[in-house]
């Protein structure tokens, strides 16, 4: 890797126990030589720069909760060693965290700002080395935004405590806090943006009109200044980038449309993410199937904005209001299917992944029935070839002969994913949850995929509950450009891989 040949000083005061240099640039670590991740050059999903198809398969931790906990003061690396070895046996490719979590008072990164606290710089030295062993990336997002809003007089930046901003309101608009972040994000990538166990950026958390005035208009300047601060300072120190976000919680699009012009389509931007919290649905789940529909839905009205070969996904969904408001942790029967749901919605609509859930449990982390779900969309994920699918969302188009099935798909015309949804077949598991019955008759359906190139294709059927293959067929396009398929015996669902291997003999 590349070693830095200045670095900037930075004010950390490390005390005796602490086992790192100051100004120690942990990227020149040879276990940290991960390949870095990329935009496909001709779709809009991600490759290695070693042109291998990579597919974000996670969810949302932070540094606090109990799976890595234990990396803080080192209190117990071993768990959260073995933790990690877990989530790679179990498809997991990448984890959204953010650089501090301020419920507490013990983690800030920086306390005063500017000056970055030796324990968290430790921990993030260990767990990116601990990330590259086990080849799972980071979506890093700087600022935990949700907490620091809700414990602002207490934060770091807060001019009462010395830092650079007085109110909330002003945090996009203050450019002593501009410049806070921006030197927060210079450390962060200085330290350990030579490795590849970092993913991408999302440069904001949730960007909002609260934030600037309860106005959108300084989204773009915002986004525009930070992202070029960081490219800057990538490009001097690496020669390359790594991809560029910013996350926006859904439901702002509906109050203020214009703010799609900056999460979509900002020219600074390498892809975009948003946050599917729904009120009706996803926000407060009562069956597994309607948080499916609205995913699809979602999906299919973000892609509508996105530019050509832009990639799109979740970064955070998950029954908030239920567990937050209501204080409720769904069974794991419930949430497990209610899960899994969602997450092949998302990809079968055209999302890069399965999206990201926010666990909303007590505690807070994934069951091991939504790691088997992991499990089994990345070992479907092979059967693309995701840096040569210029998907489109066909969700409304393919033809079906059977309406009590939910359709998603997405196609460009020489591969497809499909996954079909009982609708018709839910049953009450309490007074207000309901599940799809694995007792209900068997439904046989027939359904055509619009614009496909004439020639022989290879389907595969894929059991997403046991991560496996049903079975495998061949079939033939003709000139009609209908790709016709019988599909027997679906009890509750199943995906369909559609590739094109061969002209017409």
């Amino acid at each position: 890797m590349k070693r830095l040949e200045q670095s900037t000083q930075y004010a950390i005061d490390f005390g005796p126990n602490i086992e790192i240099r100051k100004n120690q640039v942990l990227t020149t670590n040879s276990e940290l030589d991960l390949p870095w991740i990329q935009l496909a050059k001709g779709a809009p999903y991600f490759v290695t720069d070693t042109n291998e198809n990579w597919t974000p398969i996670g969810q949302n931790d932070a540094i606090t909760w109990s799976d890595f906990a234990g990396l803080f003061r080192h209190k117990n690396m071993q768990q959260v060693e073995g933790h990690l070895a877990w989530l790679a046996g179990h498809g997991v490719t990448c984890l959204r965290l953010m650089l501090e979590y301020v419920q507490g008072e013990s983690r800030y990164f920086e306390k005063p700002a500017g000056r970055f606290v030796p324990n968290m710089v430790q921990l993030w030295d260990d767990l990116f080395l601990l990330c590259a062993k086990y080849k799972i990336r980071i979506l890093l997002t700087p600022v935990d935004t949700f907490w620091m809003w809700i414990r602002w007089r207490h934060h770091p930046y807060n001019v009462l405590n010395g830092g650079p901003c007085k109110k909330r309101s002003e945090w996009l608009l203050n450019p002593a806090m501009m410049k806070a972040v921006k030197n927060r994000l210079s450390f962060v990538t200085e330290r350990w943006g030579g490795s590849g166990v970092l993913f991408a950026w999302d440069l904001w958390n949730e960007i909002h009109p609260a934030h600037a005035g309860n106005k959108t208009d300084a989204f773009y300047s915002f986004v525009s200044e930070l992202s070029e601060h960081l490219r800057e300072t990538e490009m001097r120190l690496y020669g390359r980038t790594h991809p560029q976000t910013v996350s926006l919680f859904g439901p702002v699009l509906d109050q203020h449309p214009i703010v799609a012009e900056v999460i979509f389509k900002h020219p600074k931007l390498d892809f975009a993410s948003t946050h599917f919290y729904d009120a009706a649905t996803i926000d407060n789940p009562r069956d597994t199937v309607a948080s499916a529909v609205c995913t699809g839905r979602l999906v299919r009205q973000a892609l509508e904005h996105l530019p050509t070969n832009r990639p799109f996904f979740d970064s955070e969904h998950g029954p908030i209001h239920a567990f937050k408001d209501k204080h409720i942790t769904f069974p794991e029967y419930f949430d497990d299917e209610y899960f899994r749901h969602i997450q092949w919605a998302h990809l079968a609509s055209g999302g890069a992944g399965g999206g990201m859930r926010w666990p909303n449990r007590h505690p807070h982390c994934l069951t091991h029935g939504m790691r088997r779900a992991q499990k089994s969309m990345a070992a479907f994920t092979e059967l693309i070839d995701w840096q040569n699918f210029q998907r489109k969302n066909v969700n409304r188009e393919v033809q079906v002969s059977n309406q009590s099935f939910a359709v998603f798909a997405c196609a460009d015309g020489n591969q497809a994913v499909v996954w079909l949804l009982r609708q018709d077949s839910l049953i009450k598991r309490t007074r207000v949850l309901r599940t799809l019955s694995e007792k209900a008759k068997p439904l046989n359906i027939e359904i055509g995929v619009p614009e496909m190139a004439a020639g022989i294709y290879s389907l595969t059927f894929w059991n997403t509950v046991e991560g496996k293959i049903i079975r495998s067929e061949m079939i033939e396009v003709k000139s009609d450009k209908l790709l016709s398929v019988n599909i027997f015996h679906i009890i509750t669902d199943i995906a369909i891989a559609i590739r094109f291997m061969s002209d017409n003999v």
